[in-house]
């Protein structure tokens, strides 16, 4: 019996999945973050603390593994890879004051033109008095691998795309080597290609087999889409989170920067959409979980509300309307919660419907199917009014942790 280990590094935690040759979960572990003072020695114990957790029967039949992080979060290494400062996180909008440089030098609407993108960081970073020590730089997720493999300077491409990485050609564009960055960046690989072994060192400590693989792995939400098992195009996945964020696999790559818009390279299809900041987190401000659930039992599905809003908790959207000065719309409120509830998630819908329109108008293969993932699939109110926007078959996905699609990644779901 062989095994597969997933490791996903989150927004608020880490978890790891065990699968076995069928796809059937054999063991998983969570472990949450907690008042962070360095995250450098967060993840590592947080590594140590999923793979110990692991029971040893288990850890004697795992013959692969692969890890997730969160895009854009970045760290600069010494040439023994170790970092030189604090990683920046995928959040940090620090980048923001690079990108009046980075715009005269990249292509019009591209992705790296963010200032939370992996390269905006990297040239907010040249100007600590730290980056002279700095040799390599690395996604989070790689660095983790490192840890596990030993190899300094590999990535894959899923972690590449917000660093300029041309993942259509698979090769880092003139353009950027225009730049001259005075350190390493990552050689790319396809997700899930075997880079080595586990050192004897870990396997020994451990107690894993000595020939684990340890594989290129992924951003936390290209491994949550790859747990949900969606294959065809025209298949898409919604995640009803604290934000809502919508995934499309095409035939066809969509990039535009101007709404918000880029695509993930997955295998010979391309994973388009985009995220938009309504979602969960504006529910939560205005209504507990009890009362989300009872409220939401209380509405009529087959009336539409008269209600127009943009539900955001301040100014500024992403996707389908990308405008960092776009109100919120959250008026007028009625005096009973449950029609101010059904007139949210019908925007809330209307958003969603809207974004996977605009991606068709703007070439992506026709949606055919949504898959939900996130808190919000358990809302069934809100599942059948999603389903009259978009006028497709919703339905909840099976799985939807991303240690799970990074299990299914060490399995080998892309090829190796």
């Amino acid at each position: 019996m062989t095994l597969y280990l997933g490791i996903d590094f989150g927004t608020s935690g880490a978890r790891a999945v065990v699968i076995d040759d069928e796809a059937r979960i054999a063991f998983q572990m969570r472990h949450p973050w907690a008042n962070v003072a360095d995250w450098v020695i967060c993840w590592k114990k947080a590594l140590w603390s999923l793979l110990e957790g692991i029971p040893g029967e288990l850890r004697r039949e795992i013959g692969a593994i692969a890890i997730n992080g969160t895009s854009s979060t970045i760290l600069l290494t010494d040439a023994a890879g170790q970092p030189v400062d604090a990683p920046l996180l995928y959040n940090d909008s620090r980048g923001s004051m690079m990108l009046k440089d980075l715009s005269s030098i990249a292509p019009p609407n591209h992705t790296v033109l963010s200032a939370t993108s992996s390269l905006a960081k990297l040239l907010w970073m040249q100007q600590l008095p730290t980056f002279s020590q700095a040799r390599y730089l690395l996604h989070q997720a790689d660095w983790l691998a490192f840890l596990l493999h030993g190899k300094l300077g590999i990535s894959d491409y899923h972690n590449a795309l917000k660093l300029g990485y041309d993942v259509e050609k698979l090769q880092y564009p003139e353009w950027l080597e225009k730049l001259q960055i005075p350190i390493h960046l990552p050689q790319v690989l396809a997700p899930g290609t075997s880079i080595s072994e586990l050192t004897p060192e870990i396997a020994v400590k451990i107690g894993f087999r000595p020939d684990c693989l340890v594989c290129a792995g992924t951003t936390d939400s290209i491994a949550a889409f790859l747990a949900s098992g969606v294959k065809l195009p025209g298949e898409a996945v919604t995640s009803l989170g604290s934000t809502l964020v919508l995934k499309l696999l095409s035939r066809t790559r969509i990039e535009d920067a101007q709404y918000g818009i880029y695509s993930h390279r997955l295998g010979d299809l391309w994973l388009t959409g985009g995220a938009s900041n309504t979602g969960g987190a504006v529910l939560k401000k205005f209504f507990t979980d009890e009362e989300l659930v009872s409220l939401s039992q209380e509405i009529d599905i087959s009336k539409m509300s008269k209600l127009d809003y943009y539900p955001l908790l301040k100014a500024g959207d992403r996707f389908p309307i990308n405008d960092p000065h776009l109100l919120p719309r959250l008026e007028p409120r009625p005096d009973n919660p449950k029609d101010f509830l059904h007139g949210l998630l019908e925007s809330m819908a209307w958003i969603e419907a809207r974004g996977y329109e605009l991606l068709q108008q703007l070439g992506a293969d026709q949606l055919t199917h949504v898959h939900t993932a996130g808190g919000g699939a358990s809302n069934s109110t809100w599942m059948a009014i999603r389903g009259r926007y978009l006028k497709v078959p919703v339905f909840s996905s099976i799985n939807t942790e991303a240690a799970y699609g990074t299990a299914l990644l060490a399995m080998g779901v892309l090829g190796r």
